[in-house]
């Protein structure tokens, strides 16, 4: 059993809010109280927790009170950069998870908020207000989710999956004046992550800097629910009062699912592809059935969407009715190149609907062997399960291309061409 989260953010995202659906969770306020005084910023604020009402929805309030009279005898700190919070993150002690976390959520909002402004990540200036605010968000929502003992796969990510955002809009005050919203570092945070956005129709600043920096480094893909057991639900309250209840929504639960990779139908995680467990990964499916297309035009649109990055493309023949001879249209493509194969069997074909899928296929590694053969060179596909001792191969195919072409040109069977192609691989393989 993974023990799994899901943040669900219908009003968005704060560091605010994920600290009080933790808390709502049953992470006590005084063990972060204590972790956090690790950081020796304990001067400089203080955690206050209340119960709200939202729209007569009772959430969790989390308030980080700063003690203005403090910032008189610093009045020279005006701000951190990121080394210097990266060096208080270390020197605190936390758990090795939660340090981990926090780091890595801190690299990336300062690479975010360095994109925006053309300087490096380590120049970036965390604001007087803004810097205690953020580390206490940031490290104290680390600290909650690794007290919960939610798990993490091997790329040491917890195991958390996230809504799409909603985009908010109107203008907010900053410190260098007015910006649209979604202010620039979390257009850059959604755009780093290739996040999924919409828009509900509320004009404020929904999801802040650090609930997207929160977000964008430890979800491993946005969408719809995973498949979870759901075991408790807290509830983060938000600062404003919107048309709908401002709260965050953090589902746990448990996932049977040993393969951690749930079907998504956004899955942006950067490492779907290397997990080597089982080379487990989503996939799309289109399939469309067409009964008055000039089959010509089928030729072309294979073509086509090959070009699109489709992965595999298939006719099929099919009844119809009325009695009609058709064809089952199907293609396999990657998540990220569904749109333009779509696109493209509307374009030529006659279909007027197109039905989807998401799957999962698991993969065997694959590479291309060069063999030398008495005709010249050919290309063998060997494919694999395992790591390298354990490595199991388990299919050669010489290219196809590879075995007509020197065919052609000795004008040799085919299928001597290939049989040598084997035969020469088998040879230089098992010496």
């Amino acid at each position: 059993m993974n023990k799994i989260a899901y943040l669900q953010c219908p009003t968005g995202i704060s560091g605010d809010m994920c600290l009080g659906s933790l808390v709502s969770l049953g992470v006590p306020v005084e063990y972060l109280v204590e972790k956090l005084n690790g950081l020796g910023i304990e001067q400089e604020y203080q955690l206050r927790v209340e119960l709200v009402h939202r729209q007569t929805q009772q959430a969790t309030k989390i308030h980080v009170d700063l003690k203005h009279h403090h910032h008189h005898q610093h009045s020279h700190h005006h701000g951190r950069h990121l080394p210097e919070i990266e060096e208080m993150i270390l020197k605190a002690k936390l758990p090795l998870q939660a340090e981990a976390w926090s780091l890595a959520v801190f690299r990336q909002l300062a690479v975010a908020e360095g994109a925006v402004h053309g300087i490096e990540p380590e120049k970036v200036h965390f604001h007087e207000v803004g810097a205690v605010d953020a580390i206490v968000d940031i490290v104290g929502t680390c600290l909650g989710l690794d007290w919960l003992g939610i798990d993490s796969n091997q790329e040491g990510l917890p195991l958390i999956y996230c809504s799409p955002f909603p985009t908010g809009g109107g203008t907010v005050r900053a410190a260098h004046g007015q910006m649209a919203v979604p202010v620039p570092a979390v257009l850059k945070l959604w755009e780093m992550r290739n996040c999924p956005v919409y828009s509900n129709g509320i004009d404020k600043e929904l999801v802040t800097p650090t609930g997207a920096a929160i977000a964008t480094t430890l979800a491993r893909s946005f969408g719809s629910p995973p498949p979870i057991t759901l075991k408790q639900v807290g509830l983060g309250a938000g600062s404003l009062d919107l048309p709908i209840p401002n709260i965050l929504r953090l589902w746990l639960g448990e996932s049977s699912n040993q393969n951690t990779n749930i079907p998504d139908f956004a899955d942006t995680s950067p490492n779907l592809e290397t997990n080597l467990d089982t080379n487990l990964e989503t996939i799309s499916v289109l399939e469309t059935q067409i009964d008055d297309l000039n089959p010509q035009a089928v030729g072309y649109v294979f073509d086509a969407l090959f070009a699109a990055g489709a992965v595999d493309v298939f006719t099929q023949g099919i009844g119809m009715k009325k009695s009609r001879p058709g064809i089952l249209l199907t293609v396999i493509c990657h998540p990220q190149h569904l749109a333009s194969c779509e696109e493209i069997l509307f374009r030529e074909t006659t279909t007027l609907g197109i039905r989807r899928t998401i799957g999962q296929r698991t993969i065997l590694q694959r590479q291309i062997q060069q063999v030398e053969t008495p005709y010249g060179q050919v290309g063998v596909k060997v494919a694999w399960k395992g790591q390298a001792a354990e490595k199991v191969i388990t299919n050669v195919q010489p290219e196809y291309e590879d075995c007509a072409d020197l065919a052609r040109k000795y004008n040799i069977p085919w299928r001597e061409i290939q049989r040598l192609s084997l035969q020469n691989w088998y040879l230089q393989n098992h010496k």
